[in-house]
C-alpha cells in the first residue's frame, strides 16, 4: 500500500502486462492502481518472496500472495466469500538506469478461483473442484 515506494520503483512511462487478467498498465499512476487494487478486495494480504533471480538488465521474482477476499472481485466475483486465498506467481521485471521500464505478472488464476468457491465445467459432465486439485484440509482449514 506505499505508492511513494512504488513511485521511486517505476520509470514514469513503464509498463506493467497483467497476462492473467489480459491487461497492460501504462504508466505509473495505473501501475500503483494496479499494484494496491488487491486491497479493495483482500485484508491480511501477504506477497512472501521465494527467490529473485536477477542480472544487469532484469529479474524474476517467485512469490507466494495470500490474503482473505472480503470484498466483491469487480464483476467477476461480486460478493465476499471470507475465503482464504494463496496464489503462486511469478513477475519478470526489466530493468533500465536502476528503475523498472516492464513487469510482467503471470499468475493461473484457476487456483484463485477455485479456492473462491467456482466451479469448472467439462465438456463431456465433468466437474472441476477445489478438492480435486488440493490435498484435503486439516482439522482448522489448512491446507498442506
Amino acid at each position: 500500500g506505499d505508492t511513494a515506494t512504488f513511485t521511486g520503483l517505476f520509470e514514469p512511462d513503464a509498463v506493467y502486462d497483467d497476462y492473467a487478467g489480459q491487461i497492460q498498465h501504462q504508466g505509473i499512476q495505473e501501475i500503483v492502481g494496479y499494484l494496491t487494487g488487491v486491497q479493495t478486495w483482500a485484508t491480511g494480504i501477504s506477497v512472501d518472496v521465494g527467490a529473485v533471480h536477477s542480472s544487469d538488465h532484469g529479474a524474476t521474482v517467485e512469490w507466494v500472495f495470500s490474503g482473505i477476499q472480503d470484498g466483491p472481485i469487480g464483476t467477476r466475483v461480486p460478493v465476499a466469500t471470507g475465503r482464504e486465498v494463496v496464489l503462486n506467481g511469478v513477475t519478470i521485471l526489466e530493468i533500465e538506469k536502476g528503475r523498472i521500464r516492464r513487469a510482467a505478472d503471470y499468475i493461473d488464476e484457476l487456483p484463485l478461483l477455485l479456492q473462491l468457491g467456482a466451479e469448472v465445467r467439462l465438456p463431456g459432465g465433468g466437474v472441476i473442484r477445489l478438492d480435486d486439485v488440493l490435498p484435503p484440509a486439516d482439522s482448522v482449514g489448512r491446507r498442506p
